[in-house]
């Protein structure tokens, strides 16, 4: 399946939003501290409705302590400073995609490190919402797996 990965989230109703975007696409979430909340927040939890028991969501003390536990086999930066458009890699059932903080993205050097991805916006647009971000990579990267795990009604 899919990993989602907010590097130091800083407002909870996103964070929450994508507990809930995890559990029904049966992503795994991994949250990277330190976080701009508390985790029991009441907003986070708002937002994530009851799904938090239904997602798998990771937490991580640093980047360092994600690579190291979560050894991502493929890992994405997801940035608006990067070329490349999300739709055009070729994605794979186990990839990860690195979202940063709201009010700042990712630091230099992890965008150095790993491939970027970003979504096209109109000129003189600096960012989309974080969560919707996230809705929009995951869901594509989803529907080249095949929507694995998808209940047909």
């Amino acid at each position: 399946m899919l990993n989602l990965v907010l590097f130091e989230p800083e407002i909870p109703n996103n964070t929450g939003s994508l507990i809930r975007l995890s559990a029904n696409m049966g992503a795994s979430l991994h949250l990277i501290k330190p976080f701009g909340f508390e985790i029991t927040d009441k907003r986070l939890r708002r937002a994530g409705l009851d799904y938090k028991e239904l997602a798998n969501v990771v937490e991580y003390e640093n980047f360092e302590d994600y690579l190291a536990k979560a050894r991502p086999q493929r890992l994405f930066a997801v940035s608006s400073k990067v070329d490349q458009i999300y739709t055009d890699p070729v994605y794979q059932s186990g990839d990860s995609f690195l979202f940063g903080p709201e009010t700042r993205g990712l630091p230099q050097e992890i965008l150095d490190q790993y491939p970027g991805i970003t979504l096209p916006m109109q000129a003189g647009s600096r960012s989309l919402n974080l969560s919707n971000c996230v809705s929009i990579v995951a869901y594509e990267a989803w529907r080249q797996i095949g929507f694995v795990g998808k209940v047909s009604k």
